[in-house]
């Protein structure tokens, strides 16, 4: 069987942790693309890659497109990929409004990233192509096994909560609602949205045959960073051109039954990922990050000045909770060897078109609802 061909779009944290994931076998990494030039190119030297000036560039030299660029370019690339007849797989989230939140309104933007969706599901669709969407959440350990208990067990979810939180993104262009479409409700929020609306799925699909879909959304968001009283003390990212840095959603199911995700740019000590799901016969802690698999001490910092122990850390110094691989821990190595196999074997991934359109209209309703201070609003459907 041949290998199926990769380039990679962007040259920043999600292209090496992909390309650190990828399978060992029956791939073969051909190059990558990003804006800058001279990123690129030391991307490509560092993991002897060809450099490609453009992803049109690159596309005729490939079976997957790999997207790890900044929101604001993710339509672009998968419009372009699934017309060349090109497998996709994107980071989250899936789309976005690009324009400006001052001159826009949150209604205006949901109407929008509606007509983006249903493009993309044409397009993507016409072209008979797979595409993965990159949330990792739902492929980590412990989300797989909560899927697993469920569709053994018949069960039926009561309430899900779900959070990701960090002390700010590394980011230059986090913050930029025209880059990034958002802050913390659709940055951050997406990941815990994403593996709850995944487990709601799972739940329909075994107990009903069908998917059980969002139905309604109420979220507020806050800038707290931004806030007069604001005290910075230099552990915090504080700059966020016009962006949230704390968003609440509450999710209502077609069931009637309900979850909340918070996410938010105010939590030191490293990345906080969690999801819980209370059922009517279980109920599950799915710890995402930290995982205490290594806890390390390290009295020094210059000892372990040159260690990666694990994502968003702040100090070296002290109790660690280190990941010895955040490959398997956070879904990654899951999630891409899972997209190679859907493409050979022509199946749809875990993680789909379907479920990343769920989660960015979610969020997107969610801002309609923070816009007009929590107010109920139906999540629409393309």
């Amino acid at each position: 069987m041949n290998a199926l061909k990769i380039g990679i779009a962007g040259a920043g944290f999600d292209a090496r942790f992909h390309l650190e994931n990828f399978p060992e076998s029956g791939v073969e990494m051909v190059g990558v693309t990003s804006g800058r030039a001279e990123t690129r190119e030391a991307f490509a030297a560092r993991h002897k890659l060809r450099a490609f000036a453009s992803v049109e560039e690159m596309l005729p030299e490939i079976d997957l497109l790999d997207i790890c660029t900044p929101p604001s370019s993710h339509q672009q690339y998968i419009l372009a990929a699934a017309r060349a007849g090109k497998h996709v797989v994107v980071e989250k989230p899936l789309t976005g409004f690009y324009g400006s939140p001052e001159s826009t309104g949150k209604r205006a933007m949901l109407d929008a990233v509606v007509a983006s969706g249903r493009q993309l599901l044409d397009v993507v669709r016409g072209a008979g192509i797979t595409l993965g969407y990159a949330e990792n959440f739902v492929y980590a350990p412990s989300v797989q096994k909560e899927r697993e208990i469920i569709e053994k067990s018949r069960a039926q979810i009561l309430r899900m909560a779900g959070e990701e939180s960090h002390n700010g993104s590394h980011s230059p262009v986090y913050g930029i609602w025209s880059v990034q479409g958002g802050g913390s409700l659709i940055a951050k929020g997406c990941h815990p949205l994403g593996a709850i609306l995944y487990l709601k799925r799972k739940e329909g699909l075994t107990r009903l045959g069908r998917p059980l879909r969002p139905a309604t959304v109420s979220a507020r968001t806050h800038s707290i960073t931004r806030i007069p009283g604001f005290e910075d003390r230099g552990f915090l990212r504080t700059k966020y051109q016009d962006t949230e840095d704390y968003a609440l959603l509450h999710v209502t199911f077609e069931d009637g039954t309900v979850a909340d995700v918070m996410a938010s740019e105010l939590v030191m000590g490293g990345i906080y990922d969690y999801i819980e799901v209370f059922a009517n016969n279980h109920r599950t802690r799915c710890r995402i990050s930290p995982v205490s698999v290594l806890d390390v001490y390290n009295p020094k910092h210059e000892q372990f000045k040159d260690i990666y122990l694990v994502e968003k850390l702040s100090s070296n110094e002290g109790w660690i909770p280190a990941s010895p691989d955040e490959g398997w821990s956070l879904g990654y190595a899951r999630e891409l060897r899972n997209f190679i196999e859907c493409v050979r074997e022509k199946r749809t991934p875990e993680s789909d078109l379907e479920l990343a359109l769920d989660v960015t209209l979610a969020a997107y309703a969610g801002y309609v609802s923070a816009d007009e201070l929590g107010r109920e609003v139906e999540v629409p459907r393309v």
